[in-house]
């Protein structure tokens, strides 16, 4: 049984420096939002939250693999069934090709119902001679280059609160209707990814795995148990606190906190300082939670980290998301692979092979080249594996639109091609035929590297 932390509230982190905070004009209004939304029904349960804490720590040692993905910036135009079932149609495709190739259950993560605030290397934004607060992300202030736009709005936070909710009501409608049901495997093609060069490659394993669930259908002369429905966990960065804070509610059953907002929360790289107010917050929670790691990261502070985070060094409690970028790993990563092994770590590892990976095209657009980011993932395979610790899952920022905004892969997308359907407002992410092609590359660089179980 979990047990409070008697130094720990849910608002014991507003005695620490908040990184990225908001600052709003009306106070009273924000409380008044906030009062509104502690009294709202919770977005996930604590059983879900157990459920995906159990199956994270059978990752960390090699009997699963996390396939975490989505948006990089939700919007709230976007909370449209076309958008959502086309999201989860790529994670899908992923997940059976990582289910085939890797022979171990998957586990699905999304970035979405909730991935609404967005941490800005400047607090500013200048065009010309005019200077206007960052876009924060939806759930705080507008994209549009207006003074009105960009100025917090409390209310954005319970816009975000409905849109969560009618997401996740959605992906659990799709998960229990038979939407995700393995025998309809086929069904899961986005059209505009069907000319894909890698298209074949995928049909093939989709015809191996149908003929797979026939056979053993036959064999135990019925339909299977267990295939006709998978979960969805949903992740966002918990970088708004005081939306955090509203959501989190301890459960008597548990003698613990939850927070109910999302799944599994985690910290962004500019907000991973040990005495901030985001790993406060986020040490006192019986989730699951992770952590981004950089390039500035030392071994001595990740050692801290994990002490912090996971002082009980509880499988499924702890993910360390890497981030360095394709051309830095190989000096970054072993050093601090080899502290968390002097520690004893139980952390899963996964790798965000995008973050480090973002450059500025020659049209002054930001990008990220499919070579690079598939460079890093597999140097990350190879460093674990000499490490003697386990790369058990991937982060990558994604969509289901026919989003021209990563150049590479084998549909060939050029820096010329980057206006046709750049849709993005923050980073740049790969569309359906990048990330299918990506999760093929998984298998083979795991089958060439002869760690496959």
């Amino acid at each position: 049984m979990a047990r409070r932390m008697p130094d720990w509230t849910p608002s014991s982190w507003q005695d620490r420096k908040a990184h990225q905070a908001i600052v709003y004009a009306d106070a009273d209004a924000l409380a008044s939002v906030l009062k509104e939304i502690s009294i709202l029904p919770p977005l996930v349960t604590s059983w879900e939250i157990d459920a995906l804490r159990r199956q994270l720590g059978e990752a960390a040692l090699g009997k699963r693999f996390l396939l975490q993905g989505g948006d990089c910036a939700e919007r709230f135009a976007d909370c449209r069934s076309d958008v959502v079932a086309s999201r989860l149609k790529v994670l899908l495709q992923m997940s059976v090709v990582l289910l085939y190739g890797l022979r171990m259950p998957i586990i699905r993560v999304g970035r979405f119902a909730g991935q609404y605030a967005k941490p800005r290397s400047s607090s500013e934004e200048v065009r010309g001679a005019v200077s206007l607060p960052s876009y924060r992300g939806d759930n705080i202030n507008g994209d549009d280059f207006t003074e009105e736009a960009r100025r917090p709005d409390p209310q954005r936070l319970l816009t975000a609160y409905r849109c969560s909710a009618m997401i996740l009501n959605f992906v659990r409608s799709l998960s229990d209707g038979g939407f995700a049901d393995l025998h309809n495997v086929g069904y899961w093609n986005l059209s505009f990814a069907a000319r894909s060069p890698r298209a074949e490659e995928y049909q093939s394993i989709v015809r191996t795995v149908r003929n797979a669930l026939q056979f053993a259908s036959t064999v135990a002369e019925g339909p299977l148990g267990g295939l006709g429905r998978v979960d969805f966990y949903t992740s966002h960065e918990a970088l708004h606190l005081p939306f955090e804070q509203a959501l989190t509610r301890y459960l008597p059953h548990r003698s613990a906190y939850y927070n109910l907002s999302t799944h599994f929360p985690w910290i962004g790289k500019r907000t991973n300082q040990l005495d901030g107010a985001h790993v406060e917050f986020m040490r006192g929670i019986l989730n699951p939670v992770a952590v981004k790691v950089g390039p500035d990261m030392t071994p001595a502070e990740l050692q801290r980290l994990i002490r912090h985070l996971d002082p009980g060094n509880k499988p499924g409690r702890l993910t360390l998301i890497t981030r360095f970028g394709a051309e830095r790993i190989e000096q970054c990563l072993p050093p601090l692979a080899a502290a968390a092994r002097r520690v004893g770590s139980v952390a899963l590892w996964c790798c965000d092979p995008m973050h480090g990976n973002t450059v500025k095209a020659g049209n002054g657009r930001k990008t990220r080249r499919f070579d690079h980011i598939l460079a890093e993932l597999e140097l990350a395979f190879d460093i674990h594996l000499r490490a003697g610790t386990i790369l058990g899952g991937v982060h990558f920022e994604l969509t289901g639109e026919d989003v021209t905004e990563c150049v590479g892969g084998s549909s060939d997308i050029r820096e010329a091609d980057l206006h046709r359907a750049y849709h993005s407002r923050v980073d740049p992410r790969l569309n359906a035929e990048q990330s299918l092609e990506m999760a093929l590359r998984i298998v083979q660089k795991r089958q060439r590297a002869g760690v496959l179980p």
